[in-house]
């Protein structure tokens, strides 16, 4: 991916001019010289422990190369938020980033999610980076037999009992596809607490160990329809629509579109694609 060095320049230089010199056990400039806000370009080297001019060469575009750590020291140092951070590395030619800026990122959402998802006529739900549940709407807790919502939703595919009748063919179609999600984010997330319990119950499960130790590559479901039992409908299938709250990496929006009856209903819907506007 090709650096974009004019918009790097001007993301860090604004960010910089934030920061209170003072804050940092830097004294306050005197005389009556005109100087610049924020931190100096060599306080920011200090800071960082990087040699002299390794910020200058970050901001003026001179370092082409610039590590992923070093990013994330300066991104830390200037308070960015996990958006900036994810423009911050795209902008240094890196592309989208390894993985978020803060390790207590994806633990939560706004509280406006709440009342998008009462506007849903579909299920719909939303989790953090863990798969705790943060919000659902009233059609989502209808799945569950008593309305017993789970707390973690990833727990609850894999491991409650419930699960296994609720998720039909749960073995050969659900688990199958839901391990490699979990894989994934704790390859991401690997000092998450709730990700690693779920991961030793699952090495722990007959039935799932064998599922994980065999791999596989599946992780996301978005467009994926599976077959499910609704407490209320009954047997029919899920289509899964998914996406992410920008400031939030590694939670997730799930829609469900519930459509009763043992076909599949979208297996061929086409992709969405903008017409030429030419």
């Amino acid at each position: 991916m090709k650096a974009n060095k004019k918009a790097l320049k001007e993301l860090l230089r604004e960010r910089r001019a934030l920061i209170d010199p003072e804050s940092h056990g830097f004294e306050k400039p005197q005389g009556r010289g005109r100087r610049a806000q924020g931190l100096s370009q060599a306080q920011v080297d200090g800071l960082t422990n990087r040699a002299q001019n390794t910020y200058n060469r970050l901001e003026t575009g001179a370092l082409t190369s610039p590590t992923v750590d070093y990013l994330a020291d300066v991104a830390k140092l200037f308070g960015l938020n996990e958006q900036e951070w994810s423009s911050l590395c795209q902008y240094a030619g890196i592309g989208n980033p390894p993985g978020p800026l803060y390790q207590s990122s994806g633990l939560e959402v706004p509280g406006v999610w709440q009342e998008a998802l009462d506007g849903f006529s579909h299920m719909a739900y939303v989790t953090d980076a863990s798969w705790n549940l943060l919000a659902h709407n009233a059609p989502f807790a209808d799945l569950f037999d008593g309305g017993r919502i789970p707390r973690n939703t990833m727990r609850w595919m894999l491991l409650d009992p419930d699960a296994r009748n609720t998720l039909l063919e749960w073995k050969t179609v659900w688990a199958p596809l839901v391990l490699p999600q979990l894989r994934a984010a704790v390859a991401i997330r690997t000092d998450d607490e709730t990700l690693q319990r779920i991961v030793k119950d699952v090495l722990a499960d007959p039935d799932l160990a064998p599922i994980w130790n065999a791999g596989g590559a599946h992780i996301h479901p978005d467009g994926d329809e599976r077959p499910i039992l609704h407490a209320v409908h009954g047997p029919g299938h899920v289509t899964m629509c998914a996406a992410q709250p920008l400031g939030s990496p590694g939670a997730r929006l799930i829609v469900l579109l519930y459509h009763p009856g043992t076909k599949k209903a979208h297996a061929r819907v086409p992709m969405l694609r903008a017409r030429d506007t030419f």
